[in-house]
């Protein structure tokens, strides 16, 4: 429940209010507005100018408050990654749904983050002005942030451009989220990552190399204890297999 409401001009501000107490950073507002018995600050960060998206060389630079139905309609978004976040979220959810506050709220079975893992997505954060070596933004890898979940403000997720995606998925049905979904990226040097979704708290890497051989023994092994209510771990193994070789098929 949302006690207390703070609108801030600048990155500044916010960072400063963020350091209170329960005190929590308001995007597209999806999470806050579901009902809890917790009181928290709310610090709305619709003024502060998150929400580009802005092509730069070989890269995508996406605002932390951007929307996933901005990103899915930003033409220089890719073809997979538009795939992935279309099963991320309906529309009206997609239109609210902002980047930083999906990932931050994702977990195994998001689509969109499994592929923002294979891309090797990076993300900035801001931890205000009392930082190690007196840097304020620090720059993590997805795969690092996934797990850890440091404290501060994601201001902005890069993505590369100059990598082919490709994303399959298996669901019970086109609504729900998946039970195993793949994301491989591959880069012209032959450097190959393959993300697994569908299980656990975060996405799993399941290949960093430089090249694709033993990519379906890697799919495999990656999922080798995923079991849970909505799929055996031998279902995952095999499944995983076959949707790594398919989205390697179509690279």
């Amino acid at each position: 429940m949302i006690t207390t409401y703070h609108r801030p001009q600048t990155l500044d501000e916010a960072l400063n209010l963020l350091t209170q107490p329960n005190t929590v950073p308001l995007g597209g507002g999806t999470l806050l507005s579901q009902p809890t018995v917790d009181s928290v600050q709310a610090v709305d960060l619709q003024a502060l100018g998150l929400d580009f998206l802005t092509k730069k060389g070989n890269d995508l630079e996406i605002g932390a408050t951007a929307t996933l139905q901005s990103l899915l309609e930003n033409e220089a978004c890719p073809a997979a990654l538009k795939a992935a976040i279309k099963l991320e979220a309906p529309i009206n959810i997609r239109n609210s749904a902002t980047v930083a506050g999906t990932l931050v709220a994702s977990d195994g079975r998001s689509p969109f983050a499994t592929a923002l893992l294979a891309m090797d997505a990076k993300l900035t954060i801001d931890h205000g002005p009392k930082t190690v070596d007196g840097q304020s933004s620090i720059v993590y890898g997805l795969g690092d942030f996934l797990p850890l979940r440091p404290h501060g403000l994601i201001t902005a997720v890069t993505v590369p451009l100059n990598t082919k995606l490709a994303f399959e998925f298996v669901s019970r049905t086109p609504a729900d989220k998946p039970i195993v979904c793949a994301a491989l990226a591959q880069w012209n040097s032959g450097r190959t990552r393959l993300a697994l979704g569908g299980y656990g708290k975060s996405p799993m890497l399941a290949m960093d190399g430089t090249e694709a051989d033993g990519i379906e023994s890697a799919a495999r092994n990656a999922f080798h204890e995923a079991t849970d209510e909505w799929a055996s771990a031998a279902y995952r193994m095999d499944v995983a297999s076959t949707l790594a070789k398919r989205c390697l098929g179509t690279i």
